[in-house]
């Protein structure tokens, strides 16, 4: 077992950041810290196809707890040259427990941190009247892209490009002053 779970305190994750000189923006949530550590310590040295399995709860608050080792989730990440390819795992069907993952990561996202997600009550309710077992894939196609070309800008690959923020645009329509 890990040891890492949801009361995992911060002090020990703020400073294994600070030894391994690894930035985290606020907020400072155990979830946050421990992804950037993954993300500069292990994920950089996956060159060759490497499942990263058995995530933190804290980290998936989707994904169903492991069946065998408290404190981690069935999940698995697939990276191929320090690219994640796709990311998988058993969905979590429990309406109490999922519940409960929200209004944690509600907090989170009250704080400032954009990746939690909100209360959806409406996928609760869903969940109450019964979820069979079930499993998420997700493999973006543009991911594979990237790998594919060897292009390191996920902006080089995209079918629509994103469009120029409004600011630019309104700088553009100005008439010219000379």
């Amino acid at each position: 077992s890990s040891g890492i779970n949801a009361e995992w305190p911060l002090r020990p994750g703020d400073e294994l950041c600070a030894k391994h000189e690894v930035e985290c923006s606020a907020p400072r949530t155990a979830s946050r810290l421990i992804d950037k550590m993954v993300g500069e310590m292990i994920e950089v040295q996956c060159m060759n196809p490497t499942f990263i399995i058995e995530h933190p709860q804290i980290m998936c608050p989707l994904a169903k707890y492991h069946r065998s080792e408290k404190g981690l989730t069935e999940r698995l990440e697939l990276f191929v040259a320090t690219k994640e390819i796709c990311n998988a795992y058993t969905e979590l069907n429990d309406p109490f427990v999922q519940r409960e993952q929200f209004e944690k990561q509600a907090v989170d996202k009250a704080a400032g941190d954009d990746e939690a997600q909100c209360i959806d009550e409406n996928y609760c309710v869903s969940l109450e009247y019964g979820l069979p077992p079930t499993g998420g894939f997700g493999m973006g196609i543009d991911r594979l892209v990237m790998f594919l070309t060897n292009t390191y800008n996920i902006k080089e690959v995209l079918l629509f490009p994103a469009m120029k923020p409004e600011e630019a645009k309104a700088e553009d329509a100005k008439p010219d002053e000379s």
